[in-house]
């Protein structure tokens, strides 16, 4: 009898814990970006180009396209990835935005110098093109 009851109060107390637990869904899709993340070890294994930044971990960032300046590309170092930053811009969309906006990056780490950009900006730009896709079907 007690095993009986302790089943059915487990059992009551899981659907209580599920059902007030709120969806991510929509947190995700509120977040309106994708990112991939990128390091310094593994990029030599996918690129023909060196590694561009300065730090060893961080995040490439596709802010979706907004004001007629298509894709935005940023570069986020690790721990430096919350909406509270902003990160280095990879592609002039990003630049531009920025510079309307009035913003500046406000991560320690960028780009390195005469670093080439170009599989970069092309890694943030699929990003932004599979976040678009994943939001175009209702994702």
């Amino acid at each position: 009898m007690r095993s009986t009851i302790f089943k059915l109060i487990m059992s009551l107390s899981t659907v209580a814990i599920v059902a007030c637990t709120p969806a991510l869904k929509e947190q995700e899709d509120s977040y309106g970006a994708g990112f991939i993340t990128v390091n310094e070890t593994l990029w030599a294994v996918d690129h023909t180009k060196p590694y561009p930044f300065t730090v060893a971990y961080g995040e490439i960032v596709c802010g979706l396209p907004h004001r007629g300046l298509g894709p935005q590309v940023y570069f986020m170092p690790e721990n430096f990835t919350d909406e509270s930053y902003i990160g280095t811009p990879l592609n002039q969309a990003a630049a531009d935005s920025l510079e309307r906006d009035g913003d500046r990056p406000n991560v320690p780490y960028s780009i390195k110098k005469g670093a080439d950009l170009s599989e970069a900006i092309q890694i943030g730009l699929k990003v932004c093109k599979e976040q678009q896709d994943f939001l175009d079907n209702g994702g």
